[in-house]
């Protein structure tokens, strides 16, 4: 009997992983990410099986470590994400995403009164009122969000 080939994704020497996504969430990921971009090679693995998670993606970004502000953002969409930092093939920090009690100036209001959606200069800002399941509250015209709402926002097409 023949054993099955494993398939194994080259390790990448520095840069990040993104690890425990969401099944079929990656792209959002790459979106919020910016990528890819000519400058940076990205390992894209989507529903890959999981025995905590049933199914998973997973995003390796070569040459490239994220911002507080970017991992801030994954964890909307992925909250159960991991991040680890490789550097000369070895993982040198590992985290989970955190979601903030508060969200400022990376989703826009569903509102389209808000005063957040208007010429004002004002910055949006949400109360994360809970993580599970996501719930959001408008700091300014108190609208009430849910994951729906904010995966809407990081649509691809």
């Amino acid at each position: 009997m023949k054993t099955p080939k494993e398939l194994k994704v080259k390790p990448i020497k520095n840069g990040t992983v993104i690890d425990h996504i969401s099944a079929n969430n990656a792209l959002k990921v790459l979106k919020i990410l910016e990528l890819p971009s000519q400058e940076t090679g990205v390992t894209l693995a989507m529903n890959v099986e999981s025995s905590q998670m049933g199914s998973k993606d997973i995003v390796k970004i070569e040459g490239r470590e994220l911002a507080s502000r970017e991992v801030d953002e994954i964890a909307l969409i992925a909250p159960h994400a991991t991040i680890n930092i490789i550097r000369n093939y070895e993982i040198v920090e590992k985290g989970k995403v955190n979601l903030l009690d508060e969200i400022k100036n990376i989703i826009c209001c569903s509102n389209p009164n808000c005063i957040t959606n208007t010429d004002e200069p004002v910055k949006t800002r949400f109360i994360v009122l809970n993580n599970e399941p996501l719930i959001l509250r408008c700091y300014y015209c108190e609208r009430m969000m849910d994951q729906s709402d904010v995966d809407t926002q990081f649509q691809l097409f």
